[in-house]
């Protein structure tokens, strides 16, 4: 027979329902004829050994263990096949899933767990869940990548309950700890309302609050004095804070013929067996077991799983939310396209002529037109905004179960909420949604836009003319583009001199994006074209105000992010509080020189391979005396001490004029090296 490998992360002397079921499975499969391995997760190296040895990895919790997800990496490149058996919520950092029910736990999962146990779900053999309710929490949160499943109920040693004719009705047992989670306070504010009633306790007390006299503590018992108990008693009290997965406890007290005090958060309790049918609950609870091994025994007797159905034709919306929501959504859409037969993606007319143009491998479509004639096909999607605005009242909305609990960028957002659609969509971000593009060395530009949707959240006009006339003197040979839409601030009445380099880009998006297609850089606000030039992969600065970049930040793939509200303003923003704001100090507070600061860090990552000169960061401040040189950069001081006049001279010339410094071996050009890791020193290509 088979060598089917069990990983887990605690003893199986825990009297708890996951470690009881994993007893009662490794026992019937040795009796079916198996090799069982047990592994405690201990030694990575002797699991990894295990696992390629075995012809079936049963995979069970793993929180616990300290290699976590090294093993889950390493099982989804093995070739050995696996089923996962949750038991909990593993992939959430807490376990619980409170922020399904509460709605102040918010940022709950770690992404990088979160993403990987999608795989992980994905590529199973099957997984297993303990309730509909439980299965139906993850598919909320990963759609088809958990639709290879198997709801199994607790595995309650049926022959083994002892019921009673005769009930208790003047006492309540509770077994494990009193705490917040298994809703420790329900069962003490019910024992304070009911002092006619002894409340016995088989644990210790986890709450911080004071105990009333009919309340009293014990020491665990083993699950048959348990199950002696439960015979015995007339009520159950079972009203857990968390989404209780399954509830063994729960379900040996329901077969026991006791009265339920429970709420909806017990998995058990959403089996259609409850609560009317007892004798279908211990059929399905005492089958489990064998039903379990015979899906395993199918896996190792069956070929490789095929893959799964294309998704057709496939209308995907994205009816809300500004221009740089729809740059989001791309790298979802991209995915999307992968598993469907045709694509097609509607946006307002305007916008159609631009994405036909950049978007590949889909067809782009009014979004007023097709409307009008739906029929077509076979899967209609509308992607709203995330997060979801306007709830979710737009027909075909697709609902983001991450908002606010996975801390990422929209586009993740985006991306795990298509992932949900199909089981082979890979919801890991694989790159930037490139578009193509076409510098043009004879003719080298960048791109400044000053404006924004919302004019507001526009650091001030007078400081970009300011910003443009000192790249003019940086970039004598490179052209300026101001990209003028018919709202934004006039910039040209607060330039000081003549610039004969810089040109207005006053046309549509066709325009907007042969302006980003060539440009070496760009700088902007928090805006829709902020995010072009992210479509484009444009090295970028963003600059944003009252709105901190978080979800919405620049995605290019060098950019800096200046956020003038942190550390300058601690008030939180709402849109009434940014109209009635009168300093808008979080814009008024950024200047020419922090912008200048942002751009050299990332033209010195966006162009490593071009020649390139030395400037200082135009935000230090430079004391000079005989003996030394104090550079201060914001809270961060460096004495430079003169060894020599050699070291004086080369030191006060390279601050005067680091263009012209000629770093040679020896101390200088440690010296050099050393201002370059501090951010005092830039190498910032010329681009001539």
């Amino acid at each position: 027979m088979s060598t089917v490998l069990f990983l887990h992360d605690t003893g199986l002397a825990t009297p708890r329902g996951a470690e009881l079921t994993i007893k009662q499975l490794i026992r019937l499969g040795e009796d079916r004829g198996h090799t069982v391995v047990l592994d405690y997760l201990k030694d990575f190296e002797a699991t990894k050994n295990h696992i390629q040895k075995a012809d079936l990895v049963i995979l069970n919790s793993t929180s616990r263990c300290t290699f976590e997800l090294d093993l889950v990496s390493f099982l989804l490149k093995s070739t050995t096949p696996y089923v996962k058996v949750e038991y909990d919520y593993n992939f959430c950092i807490r376990r619980n899933i409170l922020c399904t029910v509460d709605r102040n736990v918010r940022s709950c999962c770690h992404p990088d767990k979160f993403h990987l146990f999608r795989k992980l779900f994905a590529q199973a053999q099957f997984n297993v869940f303990q309730s509909p309710k439980h299965f139906e929490a993850h598919e909320h949160f990963y759609g088809e990548a958990v639709a290879k499943k198997l709801i199994m109920p607790p595995t309650v040693d049926v022959a083994a309950l002892q019921p009673s004719e005769e009930k208790q009705d003047d006492t309540i047992p509770f077994f494990g700890d009193v705490n917040y989670l298994k809703g420790g306070h329900e069962f003490v504010t019910y024992a304070e309302e009911h002092p006619e009633t002894r409340f016995k306790v088989y644990g210790r007390n986890r709450l911080r609050r004071e105990m009333p006299q009919n309340m009293s503590f014990h020491d665990p018992i083993p699950n048959e004095e348990v199950l002696n108990i439960l015979g015995k008693t007339k009520r159950f009290f079972c009203k857990p804070v968390w989404p209780e997965p399954s509830g063994r406890l729960a379900a040996e007290a329901f077969l026991s013929g006791c009265e339920m005090i429970a709420n909806d958060r017990v998995g058990t309790f959403s089996f259609d067996f409850f609560p009317k049918d007892k004798q279908q609950a211990a059929k399905e609870m005492e089958q489990a077991p064998e039903t379990f091994w015979k899906e395993v025994e199918a896996v190792l007797a069956s070929q490789p799983p095929s893959e799964a159905k294309a998704l057709g034709k496939v209308l995907v919306y994205k009816s809300y939310g500004g221009l740089g929501d729809i740059f989001f959504a791309i790298p979802a859409i991209y995915k999307l396209a992968a598993v469907s037969t045709d694509l097609h993606f509607a946006v307002a007319p305007r916008l159609v002529d631009f994405f036909s143009k950049h978007l590949k491998g889909l067809t782009v479509v009014n979004e007023k037109e097709v409307r009008e004639n739906e029929a077509p096909y076979d899967h209609i999607y509308e992607l709203g905004n995330y997060p979801a605005f306007r709830g979710y009242d737009l027909p075909h909305a697709l609902k983001y179960p991450t908002h606010k609990k996975v801390k990422q960028h929209a586009i993740q957002h985006y991306i795990d909420t298509i992932a949900k659609l199909h089981k082979d969509i890979d919801n890991q971000l694989d790159g930037y949604p490139y578009f193509e593009t076409h510098k043009d060395p004879d003719k080298p530009y960048f791109v400044v836009h000053h404006g924004a949707g919302f004019l507001l959240k526009i650091w001030p006009t007078q400081k970009y003319a300011a910003l443009i006339e000192r790249l003019a003197e940086l970039y004598p040979h490179l052209d300026c583009k101001i990209i003028m839409g018919p709202d934004d601030p006039d910039i040209a009445q607060y330039f000081t001199k003549e610039l004969p380099h810089v040109s207005f880009v006053t046309g549509g998006m066709l325009e907007v994006g042969d302006a980003m297609a060539g440009a070496l850089f760009h700088i902007g606000n928090d805006a829709g074209i902020t995010h072009v030039a992210g479509a484009f992969n444009v090295p970028s600065v963003g600059i944003y105000g009252p709105t901190g970049p978080g979800s919405w930040g620049s995605f290019a793939e060098h950019n800096e992010l200046i956020w003038g509200k942190k550390g300058v303003c601690a008030i939180r923003c709402n849109y009434d509080v940014i109209l009635n704001c009168e300093h808008k100090i979080c814009l008024n507070s950024v200047t020419v020189q922090r912008v200048l600061e942002a751009l050299y860090k990332v033209l010195q990552r966006a162009y490593p391979e071009h020649d390139s000169s030395l400037h200082l960061n135009p935000q230090a401040v430079f004391e000079f005396t005989e003996e030394d040189c104090l550079v201060t950069l914001g809270d961060n001081e460096l004495l430079l001490e003169y060894h020599n006049d050699e070291m004086k001279q080369n030191i006060e010339t390279l601050f005067k004029a680091p263009a012209s410094a000629h770093p040679s071996e020896g101390d200088f050009a440690m010296v050099i090296d050393v201002l370059k890791q501090q951010h005092i020193l830039f190498e910032v290509p010329s681009f001539q």
